[in-house]
């Protein structure tokens, strides 16, 4: 089994060295991202939501040119293992996510998954070898459009930056008469 460009193993030494240890979250975020690619028409320019915060949006890091810093990415925490891969400019696109219906046959998968049971309890080596032996049985797919507030419009300008009057930092003008941090919205007391 491959996932993206790399063998099983190959994408286990991958999410070590990017994630900091093995996370069966980026190994289903994995297959989850092939599904999707093999679901779009090629050559089509496409974004992706994640619909969790957790693991997910690093197996799209991994794998894809769609990251957070360049905005082709975006996190949508609905809380569900979900991600949507859809063209920037129609919308239209492909969702997937892991299938708790489908993990009866995969009790190792479903114990984390649904956590069942405690981290500690848990046998990674059983969990990859069911992913693995799984494959992409365990996902399920939907057509969807996604909201137009998430689409790109062809040629569509940047906002400009301004230097805010109240703290004199940087920041995107069209968030406001002052920053984000000046009208409250900041993370820090």
């Amino acid at each position: 089994m491959n996932i993206g460009p790399y063998s099983f193993d190959e994408f286990i030494e991958k999410i070590k060295v990017f994630h900091g240890s093995i996370a069966p979250g980026i190994v289903a975020g994995g297959i989850m991202v092939d599904i999707a690619r093999a679901n779009l028409p090629q050559g089509e320019f496409f974004d992706v939501i994640c619909e969790s915060q957790h693991c997910l949006p690093d197996a799209v890091q991994l794998l894809t040119q769609c990251t957070i810093g360049n905005r082709w990415l975006k996190i949508v925490d609905t809380s569900r293992y979900a991600l949507t891969f859809y063209n920037k400019y129609t919308g239209e696109g492909i969702r997937v996510y892991l299938d708790a219906k489908k993990l009866q046959e995969w009790p190792a998968v479903r114990a984390w998954f649904l956590k069942e049971k405690p981290k500690k309890d848990q046998e990674q080596q059983q969990i990859l070898n069911e992913f693995r032996r799984a494959g992409t049985s365990i996902y399920s797919t939907a057509k969807v459009t996604v909201k137009p507030s998430y689409i790109t419009s062809p040629g569509k300008k940047r906002s400009s930056i301004g230097l805010c009057p109240s703290c004199a930092e940087a920041y995107r003008t069209d968030l406001g008469e002052t920053c984000p941090a000046c009208q409250g919205k900041g993370p820090y007391l």
